[in-house]
């Protein structure tokens, strides 16, 4: 079997890089040429924007659309606002704690379900939960295994609240107001990272809604993973980019790894501010 050297390697990641570059460049060049009028400035390439990285991390030479939210067809989509991943009480803080603070994802989250209420976009809650049963599997991928282990997101039961309020498993207290509002959804749970396992697909197709503003925990595996199915099953999503954060452990940081992915397949990338004018600048 012929082997590619590391040169021939070094040549084709090179090419690939600079094909990247220069087919991006073309692309935003086009969408800022004198054509025919798009029907939707929604699949318009627009000038590069600023950098939507919570820590200003330089954008990435990739196109940026320019979304337009329609007000009957949005959503705001929160995967696992929960205390086990939010709190400092919760079992996993002492990974996430440190992106949780950096990017302020707990008070951004909020902001995000202030400006949804606001002005009438629905919100949709995916949330983690273990039951006894869900103990029992015969095999795990590795953080299946360790939330297992800790006891995260655990719940007796679908019908036994027994220990629920204030267990990890439980909303963050100062967005209970929030979900517990009549605009608010709360579909049933996923159980490993993606929506596949539960009805939020259904659930937004039955109200009509293709456009999600994605936020929540965690970046690297229930927000992405939610945000690669949808991007599957044909929504139009953006993620926010500084409502989310991942554990960091030694040589690893898992924020980073999916805000690579965010910028690489989301169909835009936005800080909470700019969610926030784009939501309070809705017309009805």
């Amino acid at each position: 079997m012929d082997i590619i050297n590391p040169r021939t390697t070094r040549l084709i990641l090179g090419g690939c890089a600079l094909a990247c570059g220069i087919g991006a460049t073309a692309l935003m060049a086009a969408g800022t040429s004198d054509g025919p009028d798009t029907e939707s400035a929604r699949t318009t390439p627009t000038a590069p924007a600023a950098s939507p990285h919570p820590r200003g991390k330089p954008d990435a030479a990739l196109p940026r659309y320019d979304i337009t939210l329609d007000p009957s067809r949005v959503a705001l989509v929160v995967t696992d606002p929960q205390n086990d991943f939010l709190s400092p009480d919760g079992v996993t803080w002492g990974v996430v704690g440190e992106s949780v603070t950096e990017n302020n994802t707990v008070d951004n989250i909020e902001q995000l379900f202030i400006a949804a209420h606001a002005n009438d976009v629905p919100v949709f809650i995916s949330p983690h939960y273990y039951f006894e049963h869900d103990h029992h599997w015969h095999f795990e991928g590795a953080l299946e295994s360790l939330m297992h282990q800790i006891g995260m997101f655990d719940r007796p039961s679908a019908l036994d609240l027994h220990g629920f309020e204030g267990s990890g498993a439980d909303w963050l207290e100062q967005y209970k107001p929030y979900i517990d509002h009549e605009n608010t959804i709360v579909v049933s749970p996923h159980k490993v990272y993606g929506p596949e396992s539960n009805d939020l697909v259904l659930q937004l197709r039955k109200r009509g809604i293709d456009q999600v503003i994605l936020a929540g925990m965690s970046a690297n595996l229930c927000t992405e993973s939610h945000m690669r199915e949808l991007i599957e099953q044909g929504f139009e999503v953006i993620v926010v980019s500084d409502a989310t954060a991942a554990a960091k452990i030694p040589g690893y940081d898992g924020y980073e790894a999916a805000y690579l992915n965010f910028r690489f397949i989301a169909n835009d990338v936005w800080t909470t501010s700019t969610a926030l004018q784009r939501m309070n600048s809705l017309e009805r």
